[in-house]
């Protein structure tokens, strides 16, 4: 045994070097971010695992859908249709309690009673008959007032949002808050904290009998796996809106914070909430923000929806409704009320709140103590210490099976633990750790070679093609994901008028639109060695020259380029058979110096390039339609690809830019062109030359003969406008030629 330490005390002692990172990870002396993302993704599939995937018939979502905005109109309502649907759930359906996942931070003029008042204060101020009249139906069009009574002394809790946005305007005003300022002074909580808020008129306030915020928190990878059942704000602390909805159905019990000691002062960490009521004592676990995880029962659907409209015209039985917690919420996709969550990508985030209720009431929330933090330490110390000795005397048969023991135990504890205790227990680095010892205890070599290849193809296969990502995984030496500066080319290009083409068509079609083209115009980078930089709507950015070095980058984004226009034209058959418009698209192509590589935040990278030669790119892109030329390139890029015939379309000055360049079309390949073409050119040529000496009527007669050559080319009609133009108001005496660009 000792023979055996000595022997592998590197490989040991690299192994406790490990375990001790990982423990310095969980005791949260450092996060590692891959570490937290591995957490998120493990706690998904275990929520995924054990959802209950049923239906809880307490609950009932009203549903601000599509079919409701079109029977009632656009959101928001006139508040007197909102006072019919408080009337309808109280005293028609005895409903149990009514809260909204919408805010009424502005006042509702919808009545026309102010153009009543003007017309009684100006035209109609002495006529008797009038006054009195509005006074007697003045009530009824105060639409806010109308609500305001219709809630008060029932059972509705408003919603609000808080905001920590910069130059955030605080509207509305705020309900009392659940524990006043100084509460908690002198304990390290932390409380999510907020600046702004954005909440309800002060009249509808006082008549509600609560109201909660309903900001989840929205996890790195844009997740929401948690609400913050109270918030600070101002130094005063806030509950959430799920809380707010269950503390009135159950008569408003007081909250109790729960602290580990079970005292008011001494160990500072807030483990849960407390509601005291008749019934028991309900307990709501908490974590260091003083969120609870929401306790998905399934997928969207697992509560009854209503439409708000079915409820208003008397179309729902009153056994649907009778005795329900019923939430005012949206679906709507016009009102951007959806959430990622881990149950579905688009998940509506009025059902969070609902689940967060039903949660609260069934006591099914998952909870992760302070004392958790110390039963992972002491975890990965034991199982890390064991494996660290263990491995290097095994072969690696047994190897794998002692790491894939303890991968499975360590697994089973956390869904013990979870399914049984409903306690949280993270595992990610305890798993990844293992990993790690295994991998350590295997050949170096090997490890680092295989390990490469996988880090490369899994982070440029959805950038450039595979033959690349084949190159680059024979010779990872020549790829580096850190910024350095480079000679490359890049390449927009744009769908012209696009905006005008996605309002005429639905979001199903317009999607299935952009795929038709979108598909094979990327196939076409990566057909020419290109790498795609990123999809922007409509747009494509793409750029040859990294990650892998290319001494054609140039030429091949110019064949990319040509041939994407070509493709596109053989396209516009069959998107006509489809009913769709007709595609045209500008492609602007720059070369030059730029940075490349991995640039963005802590919370997500992009491997992209910057600088001014790319927004140069960006410019000549958005110029192309000013010449109605499908492709444009810039000096850089025709001074480097000498075997292609060009026709130069002009000097400019693009906005942002002070120093004027040449832009050019490129025609084809020498060779391939025509000599007709070719002489077509050179005569434009000669006019370009007769523009800039002023020669108007050289360059005109030119023109003209041009024109009659290829009446199709808008080019040749934009310089007769110039040419007129400039009969009429003769540019200065020190006039370069060059045109000025004032928009980008």
């Amino acid at each position: 045994m000792i023979r055996g330490v000595k022997k592998n005390a590197i490989l040991i002692g690299l192994g406790i070097l490990i375990v001790l990172f990982f423990v310095g990870n969980a005791a949260r002396f450092y996060r590692l971010d891959f570490v937290d993302q591995l957490s998120t993704i493990l706690y998904d599939y275990r929520l995924q695992l054990t959802m209950p995937r049923s239906v809880d018939d307490r609950i009932v979502i009203l549903d601000i859908d599509e079919k409701s905005l079109k029977e009632e109109g656009r959101w928001p309502w006139s508040r007197d249709r909102l006072s019919l649907l408080m009337d309808k759930l109280f005293d028609k359906y005895g409903v149990a309690v009514v809260g909204f996942d919408v805010v009424f931070a502005e006042k509702d003029e919808s009545s026309g009673l102010k153009v009543l008042q003007r017309i009684g204060q100006n035209q109609l101020k002495g006529d008797a008959q009038f006054q009195a009249a509005l006074a007697q139906i003045q009530p009824q069009l105060e639409y806010d007032n109308l609500f305001a009574s219709k809630i008060k002394n029932r059972n509705v809790v408003l919603g609000y949002y808080l905001t920590n946005q910069k130059g955030t305007s605080i509207s509305g005003a705020l309900p009392e808050p659940v524990f006043p300022a100084g509460t908690f002074n002198g304990r390290p909580i932390g409380f999510t904290n907020w600046n702004g808020y954005g909440a309800n008129l002060p009249e509808l306030q006082k008549a509600a009998a609560s109201a909660g915020h309903f900001n989840p928190l929205v996890d790195a990878d844009g997740v929401v796996r948690r609400v913050p059942m109270v918030a600070e704000y101002g130094g005063a602390y806030y509950e959430s809106l799920s809380l707010a909805m269950v503390r009135t159905l159950l008569g408003r019990p007081g909250l109790l914070p729960g602290f580990a000691d079970g005292k008011a002062s001494g160990y500072g960490g807030l483990e849960w909430l407390e509601l005291d009521t008749t019934a028991g004592n309900l307990k709501i676990p908490v974590d260091d923000e003083v969120a609870t995880y929401v306790p998905y029962r399934g997928k969207q659907g697992s509560f009854r929806y209503i439409s708000v409209a079915d409820v208003l015209h008397d179309r729902v039985e009153i056994a649907q409704l009778k005795g329900k917690i019923v939430l005012v919420g949206t679906t709507a996709p016009g009102l951007l009320d959806m959430r990622a969550t881990p149950v579905a990508e688009v998940y509506p985030g009025v059902e969070v709140h609902a689940n967060m209720i039903s949660g609260i009431l069934d006591q099914n929330l998952k909870e992760r103590p302070a004392y958790m933090i110390g039963a992972e330490v002491v975890w990965l110390l034991l199982i890390g210490i064991a494996l660290s000795f263990l491995l290097p005397t095994l072969s690696p048969v047994k190897a794998i099976l002692a790491s894939a023991l303890m991968f499975s135990v360590t697994l089973g504890l956390s869904v013990v633990v979870w399914h049984y205790g409903n306690v949280l227990l993270l595992v990610a680095n305890s798993l990844v750790m293992i990993a790690l010892l295994f991998a350590l205890d295997m050949s170096y070599g090997y490890f680092v070679e295989s390990r490469t290849k996988r880090q490369i193809t899994g982070l440029f296969g959805q950038y450039v093609p595979s033959e690349l990502v084949e190159e680059m995984a024979e010779h990872p030496e020549s790829v580096s994901m850190e910024g350095e500066s480079r000679e490359m080319t890049i390449l927009f290009s744009d769908v012209r008028g696009f905006t005008t083409i996605s309002e005429g068509l639905d979001p199903k079609e317009l999607t299935l639109l952009m795929n038709e083209f979108l598909t094979p115009l990327s196939r076409i980078v990566y057909k020419h060695r290109g790498t795609i930089d990123k999809y922007m709507g409509d747009c494509i950015m793409a750029f040859w020259g990294a990650p892998l070095p290319d001494v054609n980058h140039a030429r091949h984004a110019i064949l990319a380029g040509i041939e994407m226009q070509a493709t596109l034209k053989a396209l516009q058959p069959h998107f006509k058979e489809r009913g769709w418009p007709e595609i045209r698209i500008g492609v602007g192509i720059n070369s030059g110096r730029v940075s490349v590589g991995n640039m963005g935040s802590e919370v997500r990278v992009a491997y992209t390039v910057m600088g001014d030669e790319v927004n140069l790119a960006s410019r000549l892109e958005g110029i192309t339609k000013q010449y109605g030329v499908g492709v444009v390139v810039g000096e850089n890029t025709r001074n480097t690809v000498t075997d292609f015939v060009y026709r130069e379309l002009d000097h400019v000055r693009v906005k942002g830019k002070e120093k004027p360049i040449a832009i050019y079309e490129p025609i084809g390949l020498l060779g391939e062109v025509s000599k007709a073409l070719q002489d077509e050119i050179k005569l434009f040529h000669e006019v370009r030359r007769l523009y800039r000496r002023q020669d108007w009527d050289q360059a005109e007669l030119q023109l003209m003969n041009l024109q009659r050559m290829s009446p199709e080319t808008a080019l040749y009609g934009i310089y007769a406008e110039r040419i007129a133009y400039f009969r009429k108001n003769p540019p200065a005496a020190e006039w370069d030629g060059v045109f000025v660009f004032q928009t980008k």
